[in-house]
């Protein structure tokens, strides 16, 4: 999960019972997935599964770029299993892994076990430093893995997540002073902490399993290993969080950054040459009023959502400019708004010049600390950013901050924005804003390599450089980063003898020539993932904007894409669509289906499970990520299996590639975002290209496949998307009333607002009725045999538990109030007519093990069976037997 995302298990577990019970309850009705259900069904793929896994040996990378077991190409369909929910009770253990091979599960990725001590983490819980692991836990773990190896379930082992690294490690106290994910980025230069965290390795992958009598290292059903969640030197660098790391550890990061420039320059004045060209003095001051002595002329105060906030020009100003006369802003924020960005303040109509250099300055403060954010953006729609935006961290004390940077485009209406101001009751004071062109320099008095004096570039001083430089400090970080990542894979294959295939982190936080030198790439993506307006993680104070993807061009699957390395396997090993999104049932068969298209390697949900201290029989929707018991979630992974894991949907058959070598690479970092590294959009090809054709980027060293596609061919273009196999259709020309449609020889489907329409989808015909939610719906039929003679039928749309105390009209929050079990659905109705006679036909309803309830009347359709599935049969799925 993103580092916002990896909240502690407590804060993810610490859900309320509701108190208010919706409208909807009164259409919906109980179901339930047991969670130790494995019974044999209509609804069990666990024959997919070719057991043990591992039974081919290790899984490998194959020379065209994909996962192999032994000869045979595999795909993975997994889950996550985090804290210790990867280490259930030896009488739990069987009955889950049972589970997930009935969902098609093949792969468990272990994570966020280093986050806590045992219970709820594998770290010891006696021990004061943070490698040791807990004997009891590692027991479960071990007989866990070996439950799930039996069932044809392989093991994704990560080794840095959560880890809270310390002075009894060895480290300096200061260490302490940060939070983990901070902590990590130490690692990425620090040789204690490289050690540390190959001793942490050393321990996990080393360790004889008693159950399977293996190590993790020679196990073949120990499939993956990951080397650090969610993390990388330029993506904290990009953050920000390179500046915040104490004087010891950035003292070490100066040394080697002054040795780097040595080697490359040899003396200061060659450095010097190389950096002084392009330099830009600063010049004409572009705001009016900046000092606010003419009181609030050219400035506007925006407030939104119910915020209520007090905007006051006042005398008290920074010792140093007091002398200017000039005056000061105060913003109160007497009644914060839903959202933080609901208070805001700022001046427009400023022209600005694409390419050309910008110095903002101004002075600040808040009557206790916060972080507000400061952006350059347009006036205007689409309110595109222009080159800047940052968070800024204020105390009581005023502070001076100074930002260059280069316009990303010209704009004649651009203007200055200082937002996030309303997401508590407080006050922040601004004085002397300025906001000038120019402010490029290269090496500055008094700097030189001989003495080691040149300084670690700050992220918000990062424009005030020139291009030459800003380019060196980035291949600065690049190869540090690169010698980090190599040096840990070397040590896990040398050292340690891991067979398993190995990746460093994912693609949005590391550079992609630089992952591309691991054994395969990752990639992680939410789909409105939960906000929190005040407290990070605040179980009480959050919002998940309850939106369905297919209105959007593509959403979360053509960003993912866009990352995929050419001749590498790709994998997204985390991928949700948070509750309680009551559109959350669309997320995996959205995915699997375009991740088969784009003929990925492999699909994890986030999560089946954290931490289960008061057992696994919870029955109603528990978290933001568990699905476990999340009823339409769970019930869409067998159709999702089959788009993706058996492969319904082919790949498509052409191919786009935009070229991506280090150095281009490396340019298009200064202007990059973390979490957004460089990816096919900044390469020309339109995000839409990836619901029509396979894309890729071929890193350094690669070539532009024979008959690929430039990404100006890639003629994705309207309003309406149609795979170049004519399988899958994403059809946004009704705004706000998007739908995709599957229409493979073994796989149907219509995601979306389908409500009152009629799909052919080959010789099966497919009608939604309106529903709970305007006319949203999947409806899914999966042939479930060679012969096409068995079907399921999955039809999921509103879900929630009972009494959820929404919070909204637009069902965005239920604060603490998660309501009570049972977990309650909406019985989607729908006709579907079938091809064949109604002679030959059996349709049944199924109960919450996929066992037959009741057989349903049809109806002859022009000489083929119709059948009308609905709220009367309560139930999510149901069999098609043609006799």
């Amino acid at each position: 999960m993103k580092q916002m995302s990896c909240g502690w298990s407590g804060l993810i577990l610490a859900l309320g019972m509701a108190v208010s019970a919706p409208a909807a309850e009164t259409a919906t009705f109980p179901f339930v997935l047991p969670w130790d259900d494995a019974s044999p069904g209509v609804t069990d793929v666990s024959a997919w599964l070719p057991k043990p896994a591992g039974r081919a040996g290790h899984i490998r990378v194959g020379d065209g770029g994909q996962f192999y077991a032994g000869k045979e190409r595999i795909r993975f369909l997994g889950v996550n299993l985090s804290f210790a929910a990867g280490m259930p009770t030896k009488e739990d253990a069987p009955k889950i892994a049972g589970r997930l091979a009935k969902f098609g599960i093949n792969v468990a990725r272990f994570h966020h076990m280093d986050s806590a001590k045992w219970p709820d983490g594998i770290r010891s819980r006696d021990a004061k430093t943070s490698g040791e692991l807990d004997a009891e836990a590692l027991d479960r773990l071990h007989y866990f893995i070996a439950q799930l190896k039996e069932r044809g379930i392989y093991a994704n082992l990560n080794l840095v997540v959560g880890r809270a690294f310390n002075a009894a490690d060895g480290l300096p106290a200061e260490i302490e002073t940060l939070d983990s994910k901070d902590r990590h980025v130490v690692g990425f230069f620090d040789a204690r902490q490289q050690e540390l965290q190959k001793d942490y390795a050393r321990r996990l992958l080393g360790a004889r399993n008693p159950y399977t009598g293996m190590t993790a290292a020679e196990d073949p059903a120990v499939a993956f290993v990951e080397i650090n969640n969610e993390n990388g030197l330029v993506h904290a660098w990009l953050g920000h969080d390179v500046d915040k790391l104490p004087d010891v550890f950035l003292k070490d990061l100066r040394r080697q950054w002054n040795e780097w420039l040595r080697q490359r320059y040899g003396t200061t004045a060659n450095l010097r040459d190389a950096w002084n060209a392009g330099a830009q003095p600063v010049g004409a001051e572009l705001l009016q009023n900046g000092s606010f002595t003419a009181q609030m002329k050219s400035w506007t105060v925006e407030r939104h959502g119910g915020a209520q906030a007090n905007a006051t020009v006042v005398t008290d100003v920074p010792p140093k400019i007091r002398a200017t006369g000039a005056k000061a802003l105060s913003i109160e924020v007497v009644r914060p708004g839903a959202e933080s960005w609901h208070v805001q303040f700022n001046q427009s109509a400023l022209p600005l010049e694409g390419g050309k250099a910008y110095t903002l300055r101004f002075w600040a403060r808040s009557d206790r600390p916060r972080t507000i954010s400061a952006s350059v953006t347009q006036a205007h729609e689409p309110w595109s950013n222009l080159g800047f935006s940052a968070s800024i961290p204020l105390t009581p004390e005023w502070r001076e901050f100074r930002y260059v940077f280069n316009a990303a485009q010209s704009d004649s209406q651009a203007r200055v924005t200082f937002g996030t101001l309303g997401g508590a009751a407080s006050r922040a004071t601004f004085a002397a804003i300025s906001l000038r062109t120019g402010g490029v320099g290269g090496l500055a008095a008094g700097e030189s390599i001989e003495s080691g004096s040149v300084p670690v570039f700050e992220r918000g001083q990062f424009g005030g450089r020139t291009a030459a430089a800003q380019r060196d400090w980035m291949r600065f970080l690049t190869a540090t980063e690169d010698h980090y990542w190599q040096s840990m894979a070397r040590f896990l294959e040398h050292d340690l003898k891991v067979r398993a295939p190995v990746t460093g982190t994912i693609a949005g936080c590391s550079p992609l020539n630089v992952q591309a030198k691991l054994d395969w790439v990752d990639t992680h993506s939410y789909w409105q993932h939960p906000r929190f307006p005040g407290r990070p993680w605040d179980p009480g104070n959050w919002i998940v904007e309850n939106k369905t993807m297919v209105n959007e061009r593509g959403g979360n699957v053509t960003g993912l894409a866009l990352r995929r390395v050419l001749g590498k396997p790709i994998a997204c090993t985390e991928y949700n669509h948070p509750a309680p999104n009551t559109y959350g049932s669309e997320g995996f068969l959205l995915l699997a289906a375009y991740a088969a298209l784009q003929d990925w390697d492999a699909l994890y949900v986030y999560s089946y499970a954290h931490s289960r201290k008061d057992g696994w029989n919870g029955r109603k929707i528990g978290s933001f990520f568990d699905i476990d018991q999340h009823p339409t979630k769970m019930a869409t992974l067998v159709g999702a299996a089959a788009l993706f894991l058996r492969g319904d949907v082919r790949p498509a058959e052409k191919l786009v590639v935009a070229n991506l070598d280090a150095e281009r690479e490396v340019d298009l970092l200064r202007h990059a975002r973390n979490w957004d590294l460089v990816q096919g959009t900044h390469l020309g090809i339109a995000r839409e290209a990836a619901l029509v054709h396979r894309v890729a980027l071929a890193v350094e060293g690669g070539k532009m496949p024979r008959g690929a596609l430039r990404p100006d061919e890639a003629g994705a273009a309207g309003n309406r998307f149609e795979s170049d196999t004519r399988e899958l259709a994403w059809d946004v020309a009704t705004p706000d009333r998007g739908v995709v449609t599957i229409n493979t020889p073994r796989s149907k489907g219509v995601i979306g607002y389908g409500g009152g329409r009629r799909f052919a989808l080959g010789e099966f015909v497919i009608e939604p009725a309106q529903g709970l939610q305007n006319g949203w719906s999947t409806v899914t039929l999966t042939a479930m045999d060679t012969a096409a003679t068995r079907w399921l039928i999955t039809a999921t749309g509103y879900a929630e538990n009972t009494g959820m105390g929404w919070k909204n009209a637009g069902k965005s929050t239920v604060g603490r109030d998660w309501g009570s079990a049972p977990s309650r659905v909406e019985g989607v109705e729908a006709r579907i007519t079938l091809p064949h006679a109604a002679t030959r036909v059996e349709v049944w309803s199924l109960d919450e093990r996929g066992q037959r309830k009741q057989k349903l009347p049809l109806q002859s359709t022009g000489g083929k069976a119709s059948v009308t599935i609905g709220p009367r049969w309560e139930t999510l799925w149901y069999e098609v037997v043609v006799r």
